[in-house]
């Protein structure tokens, strides 16, 4: 019994940061803040849920919360918060999370409680990172 010969396989060429679909930009700029109680991750150009704030759509918010913020530079990491720094927020919309259901049960008690919750969200867009004054992206 012959074996067919094996076919090498084409060599392939490493694929590009934008060929990954890692869409991170030059800079690799991004802050974290504290908005509502949570901690996210903000990064300029994207969009974020956070919870509904009380502002006008196309309007502009500030949060001064800064936790970390990481740069061409380098990292600062704040103690609390970075001094001077400030990330500058567009509103999009007011929007409504996913629906939750809430179902509570006791056994062997015929007691059902059935409850949905929808969160009221603010979509925002992330104009820009500054500190200090500077807009780092």
């Amino acid at each position: 019994m012959t074996q067919a010969p094996l076919k090498e396989a084409p060599e392939k060429e490493p694929l590009s940061a934008t060929a990954t679909g890692a869409q991170a930009d030059a800079t690799g700029a991004y802050a974290i803040v504290e908005a509502s109680g949570q901690q996210f991750w903000l990064q300029p150009d994207r969009y974020v849920d956070l919870d509904r704030l009380n502002a006008e759509v196309d309007s502009t918010v500030t949060l001064e919360n800064v936790l970390l913020v990481k740069d061409a530079s380098g990292t600062t990491l704040g103690q609390p918060y970075v001094t001077g720094a400030t990330v500058e927020l567009k509103v999009m919309a007011h929007r409504r999370g996913q629906k939750i259901i809430v179902y509570k049960m006791r056994p062997k008690k015929k007691t059902r409680r059935k409850n949905g919750h929808r969160q009221e969200l603010t979509r925002v867009m992330v104009q820009s990172i500054k500190v200090g004054g500077k807009a780092i992206a």
